[in-house]
């Protein structure tokens, strides 16, 4: 679905603002401690925000897609070697989270300490990409 839009500031601001939902959900989930899902949550904060950039940069709806790297590229952000590898990492939370035949061992793997870890790196992330607006 790239077709040009009419009133890009409008869905520019659509994606922020869902992005900013999300983002006060990953908190809440962090704080219930549902940290496989808060991690799902992170990535879906900074999807959106990529999302926004995508139609800031080429006017168009954003093509479909779960991969924050691709998305970046594709935005004409530029990035450094760390950022792209948080991205590319973090776009697995999607999956991961998401489909049950991955999501017992992202469970496992979700304690505190590896949460908390990523969640800074999401913070990290999305004050950059709220920066470039």
């Amino acid at each position: 679905m790239e077709d040009k839009i009419e009133n890009i500031e409008k869905v520019i601001h659509y994606w922020k603002e869902s992005s900013d939902q999300n983002y006060k959900t990953m908190h809440n989930l962090l704080q219930s401690r549902d940290y496989s899902w808060a991690l799902f949550m992170g990535h879906l904060v900074l999807e959106k925000l990529l999302k926004a950039h995508y139609v800031k940069t080429t006017g168009k709806h954003p093509f479909f897609t779960h991969d924050l790297l691709r998305l970046s590229r594709k935005s004409g952000l530029v990035t450094t070697e760390e950022a792209e590898e948080w991205l590319d990492d973090i776009s697995t939370f999607n999956l991961n989270a998401r489909y049950d035949n991955y999501k017992q061992d992202f469970y496992r793997l979700c304690n505190k300490e590896f949460t908390y870890v990523w969640i800074e790196r999401i913070e990290t992330l999305r004050k950059w990409l709220n920066r470039e607006f």
